[in-house]
């Protein structure tokens, strides 16, 4: 029997029992309507390829007067980034030790050009990052797990992953793990798979970095959102990643 906690909950998201975990890995793609699968697929439909062409013209635009593009280092197009390296981002970093999302990596990048950063989630950071994860879409997922270290990173990260947050007393393991597959609000709930971040998303009609959509989502269970550079956000975007390890990138994605 579940407690009245539990079933508090699960009467909030319209379901009384869970149905059995959906043991196959899949991306949110599986979990969309028909007409969602066709607008991300459809090169002149998806709304999310507007930021990528964003990220596009603000990669080979100087960040000041007369300084230097990324472009310079990277190709017109991104042809020389590492699509690899691409796909393993959030990595951990052993010399700093400390977890790296691709924002920081290429807010990193800006800062040598520039001596300038954008904050976490900025729309032109956002579409900075869309149009260089976009350069490895297809590239599956795959963040670096090996060692000690990142094992202890991954063992906090499912920790915040399984807690429970907030006045409906929900987690990410209970919505996207135990209830993946059941229906809320007409909408099938996903595994919260990260291949196709950032993602253009229908319900908000804005590009949605995974830092932000944690954040989204921690609003939706009537919780304070950890602060977006906070440890708490890189331990589970990193873990959250390091659970999509195999599935090819999407980006942009379109969900709801």
């Amino acid at each position: 029997m579940m407690d009245n906690k539990a079933l508090f909950a699960a009467v909030l998201l319209g379901v009384l029992l869970a149905s059995p975990v959906i043991a196959e890995k899949l991306s949110g793609y599986a979990f969309v309507k028909d007409e969602t699968r066709a607008m991300q697929d459809d090169d002149f439909a998806n709304p999310g390829l507007l930021a990528m062409e964003k990220g596009a013209a603000l990669f080979n635009t100087p960040f000041r007067p007369g300084g230097k593009t990324c472009a310079e280092c990277h190709g017109e197009d991104g042809e020389k980034l590492d699509v690899q390296r691409i796909a393993g981002y959030p990595i951990y970093d052993p010399d700093s030790r400390e977890i790296v999302s691709l924002q920081s990596r290429v807010n990193t990048c800006r800062s040598r050009i520039a001596d300038d950063i954008l904050p976490t989630n900025h729309p032109d950071l956002i579409a900075l990052e869309t149009f260089v994860r976009h350069r490895a879409q297809g590239v599956p997922v795959n963040v670096n797990t090996a060692g000690a270290e990142r094992q202890a990173l991954l063992t906090h990260g499912e920790e915040l992953y399984k807690t429970r947050y907030g006045l409906i007393d929900m987690s990410c393991h209970v919505c996207h793990t135990v209830y993946a597959g059941q229906y809320v609000r007409g909408q099938k709930i996903s595994q919260g798979q990260t291949n196709g971040f950032p993602t253009y998303r229908l319900g908000t009609g804005e590009m949605a970095s995974l830092n932000l959509r944690i954040t989204q989502c921690m609003d939706l269970m009537r919780a304070e959102p950890f602060p977006p550079d906070s440890e708490e956000m890189k331990l589970l975007e990193y873990y959250l990643s390091a659970r999509s390890n195999g599935l090819p990138i999407e980006t942009p994605a379109v969900r709801y």
